[in-house]
């Protein structure tokens, strides 16, 4: 008698969220660096596939070819045998010290090439594997870590770059950021979030940290408490850009200095715990809560008080007084609330430096200040405590280094991401390009008298916050003249503060060599237009998104759909 056939069982593919899940659960990379020490000895081809995804969490990625999408499958280019770093600074604090002995590391590996991030962060690049433990142990000796700049961790915590000196301040937010950094970055019991998990707390009434894109945002507030005003802090949550971006939303509650640790930890905590996030990757985030869940303000305060184990003062939304969106980033000369001393803060173009000159900003911090530095989200740098009388000359120095203290709006309003320079996931070049664009329009409209965000994004993911710009310009890839290029796509109207809103798309795209020509017709269009005292952000809010097009373009066109995003670049594969 025929034995009866064993049933069919089929085959199930593990999803990306699935696989990196359980890698996660296998290892706990900040136990591991032994492992890359022997990778280091036996050289590029002995790294298993998997440390592919645990050297992030030393602030380690791998870099790609400069042909992003163009030369890989599933979204990402082609890897190279070099890496990328990131240093996480703290609030972006910088002795001269530590910049001297990065400054050696940037000369010695990594090509004389440094960038400044958005997070206040320095990235190295062009590094080997066999270079990757002499530098750790050498920033460690510094006091500075890579340790959990990347990977699904609590990232370097931002913060007003001159905290501590702001004579305007409520509250020097500094040493709050520090102590996260020390406690939660890098601690075990966060080894493991679902994605990563980005922290903001600040004293300053610019919020010249963005805390609107924070996935945790303190910002400081005079609240009164039984009679008595109190300053402490209001607390946002579920921040974040890439393919879907969301402002952060408030909770109605009033935080005290002295909770304010314990409410960033518990809030950590809340995303840690949400298992349903770790079911899609791409999904991964705490605003999904908000956006997929149907978490609102008052349910995200249950659970917050919850794991807290006590009550939280409430704060309506009308208690605060949100900034305007003026310039944040405090460049120029700053007055500081010690008398007779100032700040000077310089502009980086795109945040691009040498390691020169990283050496030189250093003796300059020793020169004329007390040999402190500052990393800000815009990606620039400033010098504090300088006496008011030394300030000029100070300027004219940083000027000869090509750093500029008193620039043009273009310039100062400029952001790059990495790009296809060194980024896996980029479609476009970005660094280069914005500098070219800011010099073109310079030389266009020379006396252009408006605060002007121009932020470039080499991809959909938005590390270039095209979505909170003025003019944001998104990487493409078009066909021009038969030929494959860089191209760009526009979105305008991007704000935060007081009129919190991001970008729109306005179905435009251009040719990188044609970009410069779209942005003067826009901005002349502005200038002819403009109502009295209308700024950039109002005028775009009332011109309709035919009208905009027909402007770039320079004659009537119909829209052009934004492309989908990569598989992995910020959208799910079939199935997940």
């Amino acid at each position: 008698m025929p034995t009866p056939a064993e049933p069919v069982v089929p085959i199930v593919k593990e999803t990306k969220a699935q696989k990196t899940e359980r890698l996660k659960a296998a290892k706990n990379p900040w136990e591991s660096f032994d492992e890359i020490r022997q990778f280091a000895r036996d050289g590029h081809g002995s790294i298993p596939e998997e440390w592919a995804l645990y050297f992030r969490w030393w602030g380690i990625y791998s870099q790609g070819d400069g042909n992003g999408l163009a030369g890989g499958k599933g979204g990402e280019g082609k890897a190279t045998e070099f890496f990328m770093m990131r240093l996480a600074l703290p609030n972006g604090l910088l002795t001269s010290e530590q910049l001297r002995g990065i400054s050696d590391i940037t000369k010695k590996y990594a090509r004389n090439n440094i960038d400044i991030t958005t997070r206040q962060n320095l990235q190295l690049h062009w590094l080997t594997i066999e270079a990757i433990p002499e530098i750790v142990d050498s920033l460690v000796k510094m006091g500075i870590s890579p340790k959990g700049a990347c990977g699904d961790v609590v990232r370097n915590v931002t913060g007003c770059p001159l905290a501590g000196h702001n004579h305007d301040e409520l509250i020097d937010a500094s040493p709050l950021a520090r102590r996260v950094v020390h406690e939660l970055s890098s601690n075990n019991a966060f080894h493991n979030l679902p994605r990563k998990f980005k922290i903001s707390v600040t004293g300053c009434p610019l919020w010249c940290n963005y805390p609107e894109v924070n996935d945790v945002a303190l910002t400081a507030i005079k609240h009164v408490v039984d009679g008595k005003e109190e300053v402490g802090y209001t607390l946002r949550v579920g921040g974040g850009l890439s393919t879907e971006p969301f402002l952060a939303t408030r909770i109605p509650a009033f935080i005290r200095q002295e909770q304010a640790f314990e409410v960033i930890r518990a809030s950590a905590e809340i995303f840690r715990d949400a298992d349903i996030l770790r079911e899609h990757r791409m999904r991964a985030r705490s605003k999904y809560l908000f956006l997929r869940f149907g978490w609102t303000p008052e349910s995200y305060l249950e659970v917050l008080e919850e794991k807290l184990g006590y009550k939280l003062i409430p704060s309506a939304h009308e208690d605060e007084n949100i900034p305007a969106d003026i310039y944040r980033d405090h460049i120029g000369i700053n007055p500081q609330r010690e008398p007779g001393l100032s700040s000077v803060g310089a502009s980086v173009i795109t945040g691009r430096l040498t390691g020169d000159q990283l050496l030189q900003l250093a003796n300059l911090a020793d020169k004329y200040g007390n040999g402190e530095l500052r990393t800000t989200i815009m990606q620039n740098i400033l010098i504090p405590n300088v006496p008011n009388e030394k300030t000029a000359a100070l300027v004219v120095e940083l000027n000869t280094l090509g750093l500029q203290v008193d620039v043009s709006s273009f310039w100062r309003g400029a952001i790059a991401c990495t790009g296809t320079e060194f980024c896996k996931l980029a479609i476009t070049e970005t660094k280069g390009f914005a500098k070219w664009v800011v010099g073109e329009m310079e030389e266009r409209l020379p006396g252009f008298d408006q605060q002007i965000k121009l932020h470039v994004t080499g991809c959909t993911n938005s590390c270039g916050q095209h979505w909170l710009a003025d003019i944001g310009l998104e990487g493409k890839k078009m066909k021009k003249d038969g030929k494959l290029v860089d191209a760009f796509q526009f979105c305008v109207g991007g704000a935060i503060g007081k009129y919190a809103a991001t970008s729109r798309p306005l179905g435009y795209r251009a040719a990188a060599e044609d970009v410069p020509d779209a942005i003067e017709r826009l901005l002349r269009a502005y200038l002819a237009d403009r109502q009295p005292e209308e700024d950039l952000r109002a005028y775009f809010a009332r011109t309709d998104d035919a009208s905009l097009r027909t402007v770039l373009n320079g004659e009537a066109i119909d829209p052009v759909e934004r492309d989908a995003p990569p598989v992995g670049a910020g959208r799910l594969a079939a199935g997940e």
